[in-house]
């Protein structure tokens, strides 16, 4: 797969400030150093004005005063990559980083240049830049030119690695996104091949099937399976807890499903020790049978052990809410949405919070993002829809709060 070009434009700017700063002359142009910068602000100046011809005929004018000059000979490489002559970039970048191997940016598009040209010399340059690239524009080529690379290569590990890094530099960048979903999406799919290949009977597999039975919404075929499981491996790490889960998710109401939940619960406990996500499953149970107090204490248990547990968080908020301490619950309620800001049920209880600490601007403003958050949310369920793609049912995450009351 070809990487989208993210760069024509930021990076001919980036190598135009070149071009302008951190002037070096070798020996044989030191003494014509006015007429040189005269030439590269002149080339700077074409090149603002998107005339690189003009720029190449300045840059030109400095080899010929300065024939050692690296500026010169990088920005004529960039020039020509644009303009899609990859041999010609490539050679004069190559001069370039023989006269200065230091200059990075260079490094990176002599890569790509490679990669254009079908030279295995790519991998290498594309590598070693991508290490140590400070420009986001160049440093988000430089990674998809790699993990293209990899990928071709049948590296899906080492593709997901860069993809990884590449998310982390820019979350929000479609291009990036679309093709870190497809290479985990790649990953995921193959690993689950050789589980089904090299132990298709183990406890794992029986764990695989169930997990995505629990994301089709088919929680009564998740169940069977975990319990499949556990009878292969009782001892099984995490099974304990998801059979426990997915009990309670279909019948949260079933007294008989809440005792059976609690002792897969308590299984876990003995097998693996406590945890903030056990001891919120505990929480949650307590909070269904009216046990308020007793919900409360495992909550801020839960949170005890891990601060950032949002159903920690959100359990604390209720019972505030409950006590009418609304500013206190604020405070875990903002832990909740920074942990996870599209949680629709804790932005409810925030509306609610603010509401009642007689802040109705900011009520209403929870409220907004409340509606935004449901109608986004409401789209990415039809885009699946249309995919075909069964995912694990989302609910509302809006249950009655305190008083009884529900989002309007």
């Amino acid at each position: 797969m070809r990487p989208a070009n993210y760069v024509v434009q930021s990076l001919l700017t980036s190598w135009l400030v070149l071009c302008l700063l951190g002037f070096t002359f070798a020996q044989s142009g030191a003494s014509h150093a006015a007429e040189i910068r005269a030439h590269l602000h002149k080339a700077a100046e074409y090149l603002k004005a998107k005339d690189p011809n003009a720029a190449v005929n300045e840059f030109n004018s400095v080899l010929a005063l300065d024939p050692k000059n690296p500026e010169a000979y990088a920005n004529l490489g960039v020039i020509a990559f644009f303009q899609g002559d990859f041999q010609k970039a490539s050679q004069n970048l190559r001069k370039a980083l023989a006269i200065n191997p230091a200059l990075v940016k260079t490094q990176a598009v002599l890569g790509i240049c490679q990669r254009r040209l079908g030279d295995p010399s790519a991998r290498a340059l594309l590598e070693k830049s991508f290490a140590k690239l400070t420009d986001k524009p160049l440093r988000l080529q430089v990674g998809m030119e790699l993990a293209g690379l990899y990928e071709e290569e049948g590296d899906l590990g080492a593709t997901a690695a860069v993809m990884h890094s590449l998310v982390d530099l820019d979350p929000d960048n479609v291009n990036v996104l679309f093709m870190a979903q497809r290479v985990y999406s790649e990953l995921a799919d193959d690993t689950m091949n050789k589980l089904a290949v090299l132990a298709p009977g183990s406890a794992r597999m029986q764990q695989v099937i169930a997990q995505h039975l629990v994301n089709g919404g088919d929680l009564k075929g998740a169940v069977e399976h975990y319990r499949k499981a556990l009878q292969i491996d009782p001892r099984l790490p995490g099974l304990h807890f998801e059979l426990a889960e997915a009990i309670l998710e279909m019948a949260p109401s079933d007294a008989g499903a809440q005792a059976e939940a609690e002792r897969e619960l308590e299984s876990s406990v003995a097998m693996e020790g406590n945890k903030a996500k056990v001891e919120c499953e505990f929480a949650r149970i307590a909070w269904l049978q009216g046990q308020t107090d007793q919900a409360f204490a495992r909550y801020q248990k839960a949170y005890q052990l891990n601060p950032n547990e949002v159903q920690a968080q959100l359990g604390i908020a209720k019972f505030l809410m409950k006590q009418q301490k609304a500013q206190e619950a604020i405070t875990y309620l903002l832990m909740a949405i920074q942990s996870d800001p599209l949680n629709t049920e804790a932005h409810y209880h925030l509306a609610q919070a603010y509401q009642r600490a007689q802040m109705p601007e900011k009520a209403q403003r929870e409220l907004t993002l409340l509606s935004e958050i449901r109608k986004t949310k409401a789209q990415v369920e039809e885009l699946y829809h249309q995919m075909n793609i069964q995912r694990k049912p989302q609910p509302d995450q809006t249950p009655e709060d305190a008083d009884g009351e529900k989002v309007e």
